[in-house]
């Protein structure tokens, strides 16, 4: 649907032309009656399908990417967390 309005009305009822462009119609302003601008929708983006593997080749794991830190074992086996918990005090 296409409507002509004039460039006062325009001025004062911007949103409203807007929101109704948004919904579909299709909005001519026109200045003494000539029309000078078109206020129309724009076109819905396109969602394009994801393609899996782009960063194939180019993302690797080092080799000891799943390699235990040295510390975290030490602390595990010999250190404090096999100490006995250490009752919490609430004053």
């Amino acid at each position: 649907m296409t409507r002509q309005v004039n460039l006062y009305e325009a001025k004062t009822q911007l949103s409203q032309l807007v929101e109704d462009a948004a919904k579909g119609e299709e909005i001519i302003i026109a200045k003494n009656g000539e029309p000078m601008a078109v206020l129309k929708p724009l076109p819905k983006p396109e969602q394009g399908k994801r393609v899996l593997g782009q960063l194939k080749g180019l993302v690797g794991l080092g080799p000891d990417f799943d390699a235990a830190d040295e510390e975290i074992e030490r602390l595990f086996y010999e250190g404090d967390l096999n100490e006995p918990p250490v009752p919490f005090k609430h004053e």
